[in-house]
């Protein structure tokens, strides 16, 4: 199962290491049979943007065919490679078994053609260009992965890890997973429906005062009324003038804002593992585990029990393991 990790100059340091670590500790914790290669489009050397160079064990051309999975790396010096014909065309040309992208590497498959028709992610500050360059895709700013298909692209940087992660339990098995994530001392992998920032961070404060107001009230009294009337009342808005006001200044409906507020902090709770899932639905607003469930279905893919299960903190190892070193 041969990893054909895609590097160039001025690559992201982080977008090359990191899935390279998480596929070779699966392969050496016996849990697959993976080969990890790094390729350039020369097989040279690559200077990374941290200032360290990379030296690749491939030049693209030569193992692009044997990828089982091709994992293309982002970085600053994205919008050089993509003057790289040779590159864009290996990648056009590549038909392994599965593709990724970590960061802005989405933009060197969206110009090879791999993401027509696709619903993707890259890192939050280059969502709108994505998608302002290539309008046959979906661009999706809010999570730390997307799989579409065959096709994967994650957010950036760290982001790169949990997709990895991803991908090696899909090949491997959720335990796999998480043996790789305790080694490798990742606090916890995240679902790829997990959101690039918290829900109070993704949005901004609103410019007027009873506005803001709301918004540092909201997030300790999520089992409160939170209907739109009840929430115009406390900002002494008609609700009309209210929903409207704040949509405008926030930049979503105050029901959508609440409805993340709410599933971020369930998240939390679940990760954290002290409370029921009944208990959690109160606390959190929602009312019924139903409600909670059909939330997690939609917007995670997962439910919250089966989030629980994977993404709890574990401790503990198997008795025997190589050294890490």
């Amino acid at each position: 199962m041969r990893i054909v990790i895609v590097a160039f100059e001025d690559v992201q340091a982080l977008d090359v290491t990191g899935p390279s670590e998480v596929f070779s500790t699966a392969q050496r914790l016996g849990h697959a049979p993976y080969e990890v290669m790094l390729a350039t489009p020369n097989g040279r050397a690559v200077r990374t943007s941290s200032g360290f160079q990379l030296l690749p064990t491939h030049s693209l051309d030569a193992v692009v065919h044997q990828a089982d999975t091709l994992v293309v790396a982002g970085g600053a010096g994205v919008e050089n490679a993509l003057k790289d014909t040779r590159l864009i065309g290996a990648l056009r040309e590549a038909r392994p078994r599965r593709t990724a992208s970590v960061c802005t590497g989405a933009f060197l498959l969206a110009a090879a053609g791999r993401l027509d028709g696709r619903r993707v992610t890259t890192h939050w500050a280059a969502c709108d260009e994505l998608q302002k360059r290539h309008p046959e895709i979906q661009v999706d700013p809010e999570p730390i992965f997307v799989r579409d298909g065959d096709v994967a692209t994650s957010a950036g940087v760290t982001a790169g890890i949990d997709l990895s992660l991803a991908l090696v339990q899909e090949d491997a098995g959720a335990d796999a997973a998480r043996d790789v994530a305790r080694w490798l001392v990742l606090f916890l992998q995240r679902p790829g429906g997990q959101a690039q920032f918290s829900a109070q961070l993704n949005r901004p404060p609103a410019e007027r005062e009873p506005l803001r107001e709301l918004q540092a009230w909201l997030p300790a009294h999520l089992d409160a009324d939170l209907s739109v009337e009840a929430l115009a009342r406390r900002a002494f808005m008609s609700p009309r003038n209210f929903a409207r006001a704040f949509r405008g200044e926030v930049g979503v409906t105050p029901a959508r804002y609440v409805a993340d507020l709410r599933l971020e902090r369930a998240r939390q709770e679940l990760e954290q593992g002290a409370l029921t899932v009944e208990e959690i639905a109160r606390r959190c607003g929602f009312g019924t585990v139903e409600t909670l469930r059909r939330s997690f279905r939609r917007r995670l893919a997962v439910s919250p029990g089966e989030y629980r299960q994977r993404f709890r903190t574990r401790g503990g190892t198997d008795g025997h393991r190589h050294s890490p070193v």
